[in-house]
């Protein structure tokens, strides 16, 4: 029969120190300013390198520190929270809106891809048939918070459609282009490592937590007319839900 293998206590509290000291570190550090390097600051506090990195990820999902390859970890204060309900589809635009965020669009790469087989079968299509790839980094006061992909057929939305006016939101454009109208979303949640090219355009660690929504939108017709990963920061975003009570005995 297996052992379970049981948390050590001798282990957790040291760890919860080395949090509590990390906390007062990066508290009076001013937002802006560079923490230690790393080598440095795991010999200040005792511990190995490897623990010093899980402790600090906490930080990095509240979006307290931001550590970017080669450079350092900073310390960017408090984020401003972008918070919505899952149970209403809105883009980020939409709701930074709310709480008078500025957000804005990285670089916008458009490109024709053939459909891979994920992609016929959301699409209902011919594998290799042509798509349009649309991928952008968000931000969000100045810091990178999203990494957003699009896939969407051309019939749908052609490149040209992007050169004016089209800010990051692709829900927001199709909204305003009026047809196909959007009208509902089908939508995945996970928590997932930061793949090396999304932790890059996003400046973070690669394997860091993500959110990542992989999402079909559909139209008024029933048709999918984008299938979209969209990968957050978690410190950056509070998504909440609001569930009703079955109305059924559950020891009827």
């Amino acid at each position: 029969m297996g052992k379970f293998r049981v948390s050590n206590s001798e282990y957790v509290q040291p760890f919860h120190r080395l949090q509590t000291q990390l906390s007062d570190l990066i508290s009076e550090t001013p937002p802006g300013e560079r923490l230690p390097a790393e080598p440095d600051l795991a010999r200040q506090l005792g511990v190995s390198r490897a623990t010093l990195r899980e402790a600090m990820r906490s930080f990095e999902a509240q979006g307290l520190i931001r550590r970017r390859q080669g450079v350092g970890t900073f310390v960017v204060g408090h984020p401003n929270i972008i918070e919505t309900g899952l149970e209403v589809l809105e883009s980020i635009e939409k709701m930074a809106r709310k709480i008078k965020l500025d957000v804005s669009m990285g670089d916008l790469q458009i490109k024709e891809i053939a459909a891979s087989p994920t992609h016929a079968q959301a699409f209902a299509i011919e594998e290799g048939s042509p798509l349009m790839d649309v991928r952008r980094v968000i931000f969000a006061d100045n810091r990178p918070v999203a990494y957003l992909i699009d896939i969407v057929p051309e019939d749908v939305l052609m490149p040209s459609a992007l050169k004016d006016g089209f800010t990051g939101s692709v829900l927001d454009f199709l909204l305003r282009q009026g047809s196909p109208q959007p009208i509902s979303s089908s939508t995945e949640i996970q928590a997932i490592p930061a793949p090396p090219d999304i932790a890059h355009a996003l400046e973070i660690q690669r394997g860091d937590v993500l959110l990542l929504f992989v999402a079909h939108l559909y139209s008024t017709d029933n048709r999918v007319i984008a299938y979209s990963l969209s990968y957050f920061i978690p410190g950056y975003f509070k998504f909440r839900v609001v569930r009703d009570v079955t109305s059924e005995h559950p020891f009827a």
